[in-house]
């Protein structure tokens, strides 16, 4: 199994400012457009980052996603046998499934998957 880095978030203070700024300026793209945050990214290379109209960021929750190249469950268990310890459990939510894991100075990073 493999992760591979899926996502970053950017917490900013005006989110039409924002999207206008990375695609304006750096000529990202918008891939979603969810209202309350704005995915922008290049497709070619599959980066992204997630802008979100939110402060704080809640303690310790870095924004940065992984996706597994194995289905979530079987990542998840893979994980916590090699003594990953996991906030969040494998939940599916309307973008599809997550759960959240801890690194060793209790960063939590996001977890994505089938």
């Amino acid at each position: 199994m493999k992760l591979s880095p899926l996502t970053a978030a950017v917490v900013v203070k005006d989110l039409k400012k924002a999207k206008k700024f990375y695609t304006a300026k750096l000529g990202l793209k918008v891939i979603e457009d969810f209202g309350h945050w704005v995915t922008v990214g290049q497709p070619r290379t599959g980066m992204r980052i997630h802008l979100c109209e939110t402060s704080p960021r809640e303690k310790g929750n870095t924004g940065i996603c992984f996706f597994a190249d194995a289905p979530l469950e079987k990542a998840y268990q893979t994980l916590k046998k090699k003594g990953v310890k996991f906030s969040v459990p494998p939940k599916k939510q309307a973008w599809g499934v997550e759960c959240r894991f801890l690194d060793i100075d209790r960063n939590e990073y996001w977890l994505m998957g089938k």
